[in-house]
């Protein structure tokens, strides 16, 4: 199974400290390589920046050579680079919070999933306190729909009490 993730969920699953779930839920996690160029941009959080420089062995860095030719321009270099690679390597998923990412992921027939699925998807094997998990992404710039993220917490609070 190859997952390719991008930079903002990658990113905030280590500034929430729950990065070790994605080798814990996947077998192979890739980025590209302009994923982890913008992990260590100036301007990115100190503590990205230095686990990037040393990252785990669960982690594979791949080169991009060839962009899908239609990929507009709105999107990052990392978002382009991780569409590609998952698109070219057939990935099983591929993990971005960008709305026009997904969407080009989605025409792509790319299977797609964002942060809070990532966060969600731990609920069944109890790899963290998932309520806990949203409360520390709260704290951080990451933003997402009020609604949406009261809604997942309602069904994990739901499901908890079966």
């Amino acid at each position: 199974m190859s997952v390719v993730c991008d930079t903002s969920p990658l990113c905030y699953l280590i500034l929430i400290n729950h990065v070790e779930i994605l080798p814990q839920l996947f077998n192979n996690i890739l980025i590209a390589n302009a994923v982890r160029t913008e992990l260590l941009a100036e301007g990115s959080y100190t503590q990205v920046q230095n686990w990037i420089t040393q990252p785990p062995a669960w982690l594979n860095i791949q080169p991009v050579t060839t962009l899908l030719p239609d990929l507009p321009n709105k999107l990052g270099a990392g978002e382009q680079e991780a569409i590609s690679l998952a698109f070219h390597l057939n990935a099983t998923l591929i993990i971005l919070d960008d709305m026009d990412a997904r969407v080009e992921a989605l025409q792509r027939n790319l299977t797609v999933t964002g942060l809070l699925g990532i966060l969600y998807r731990t609920r069944t094997q109890d790899l963290i306190d998932f309520s806990d998990a949203i409360n520390r992404l709260q704290k951080t710039t990451f933003r997402a729909s009020s609604t949406l993220i009261q809604s997942l917490l309602n069904r994990y609070h739901q499901e908890r009490t079966r």
